[in-house]
């Protein structure tokens, strides 16, 4: 059997955004269930555009999306020998030429063509005077690749069923410009069939480029890959997700607090379904995916169904690996976690509550830190006289726990609650703001027993210094 083969071949002008995230997925999953390899090839014959910066941008995605690579990375900057070594064979069999054309007479004669109502295409002019020529020009030229001037392209996308473009609608494109570089289709096709690559997965914005690369194959005697090519993504306002527009890159998603899980579950289901199942495993993408079952109508970016899955991995897996992603999240808040709760033991607090991983960083300090100051709204709010009675009361029955868990701190919340005859959330709402500083916290038997006794205690003392200080103030 034919080994497969893909490749994900971005060009590193900008960072990874989620549409070549998506692509190189559908491929690594393409490759990976069938047994196959997956390499990863950067295209930079663009100097002016490409940078290191967005190389170093694209390799880290994929590690971080652990979209792991059997071959690479390749780049074609470093492959201009062979291409040159090509192009000189094509002009020994007449199928590339050079071509001398000024820009003014190619201005001129697609000025006229236009004027005419006809497509503006080359004449092959050049053609006619160089073909077979192969010695070094002085002047300034292009090598042009002869494209057939008869019948059709035709080929099965496997995603879109048969295409077909006439010969006659496709000129002869320049292969090498008169600098010397070599240009995109005439070099995917090189390394395409020097990669052995067998499936080329890609966005549809391809497929105009797809019947001159399968032109270009035929006529170097290679063999021409599969070709399947995926709808586009769009923004929440229908427009193309794309760098220009203002994507986002993949690593904004990391630093924004998203798991690689979930965002890699979330591209699947963008463009690919499996019945009216939502929630995929990496080896159950492995195991299900196939071409066929790709839409060929564009899906769009909802970022409230992203933010649904990633609290789902947060609280499904298990929660000493979500603790190894949420660390670095800690450390760029600064915060030190030597004193309070395990990372694991916080997202299983602060986990259903929040959505990212940064949520939870954000939200998490009072359980490592002390806090100095309340907001006064909320200081004027649940720490008044009432509160004074409640606190006090509390206070007295934690001092007297011997034993400090959530079941001892809750059990001590109720017997407040009866003894002062007081609705339970009222004696939670002060208890949480003396203790954490805010409004918001998972249950309070929960939040008291990973703060500690000591800190509690501390920290109900000093709202009740607070509280006789705002009386005696009338701030």
């Amino acid at each position: 059997m034919m080994k497969i083969k893909t490749r994900f071949a971005p060009s590193p002008t900008g960072y990874l955004h989620l549409g070549g995230a998506r692509t190189a997925l559908y491929a690594w999953l393409f490759a990976r269930k069938l047994g196959g390899e997956f390499i990863l090839r950067i295209e930079d014959t663009d100097f002016k555009r490409s940078t290191q910066q967005a190389i170093d941008s694209i390799i880290e995605s994929m590690n971080w999306l652990k979209l792991d690579i059997d071959e690479g990375p390749y780049f074609q900057s470093k492959r201009f020998k062979r291409y040159n070594m090509v192009i000189h064979d094509m002009l020994l069999t007449g199928t590339a030429y050079y071509c001398f054309c000024s820009k003014e007479r190619l201005y001129e004669l697609r000025s006229e063509q236009i004027a005419k109502g006809e497509k503006p295409r080359y004449d092959g002019r050049c053609y006619k005077r160089y073909k077979h020529h192969i010695e070094d020009k002085k002047n300034p030229c292009v090598v042009r690749f002869r494209n057939p001037q008869h019948g059709k392209v035709i080929f099965n996308d496997l995603v879109r069923g048969s295409i077909e473009f006439d010969n006659e609608e496709l000129d002869d494109l320049i292969i090498r410009r008169s600098d010397g570089s070599p240009t995109y289709n005439f070099c995917v096709v090189v390394d395409d069939f020097d990669m052995a690559i067998t499936h080329v997965i890609r966005g549809e914005d391809h497929i105009n480029n797809t019947p001159r690369q399968v032109s270009i194959f035929k006529a170097l005697g290679a063999p021409v890959p599969s070709y399947a090519h995926v709808s586009m993504i769009l923004d929440e306002n229908e427009h193309k997700l794309s760098k220009r527009n203002g994507a986002v890159g993949v690593m904004q998603y990391r630093d924004d607090g998203f798991l690689p899980e979930a965002l890699l579950n979330y591209l699947v289901r963008l463009g690919w379904s499996y019945g009216n199942k939502e929630i995929f495993t990496i080896e159950e993408m492995k195991t299900l995916f196939t071409l066929e079952s790709i839409s060929k109508s564009s899906s769009t970016f909802n970022s409230e169904k992203l933010l649904w899955l990633n609290n789902y991995y947060i609280n499904t897996l298990e929660a000493g690996y979500v603790a190894t992603y949420l660390a670095w999240h800690i450390e760029q808040q600064g915060i030190d976690i030597r004193s309070g709760p395990k990372l694991p033991d916080l997202i299983k607090l602060l986990g259903p509550r929040c959505k990212t991983l940064k949520e939870i960083a954000a939200t998490c300090r009072y359980f490592y830190e002390e806090f100095h100051e309340v907001d006064i709204h909320i200081a004027k709010k649940y720490l008044c006289p009432l509160s004074a009675v409640i606190l006090e009361v509390i206070l007295m029955k934690l001092k007297l726990l011997t034993e400090w868990t959530p079941n001892m701190v809750h059990v001590t919340i109720q017997e407040t609650s009866k003894k002062l005859n007081i609705d339970i959330g009222k004696i939670c709402m002060p208890l949480r703001v003396a203790i954490t500083g805010v409004t918001h916290s998972p249950p309070m038997h929960l939040t008291a027993h990973a703060i500690g006794k000591s800190r509690c205690i501390d920290r109900i003392i000093n709202a009740l210094t607070f509280i006789k200080y705002y009386e005696k103030e009338k701030i």
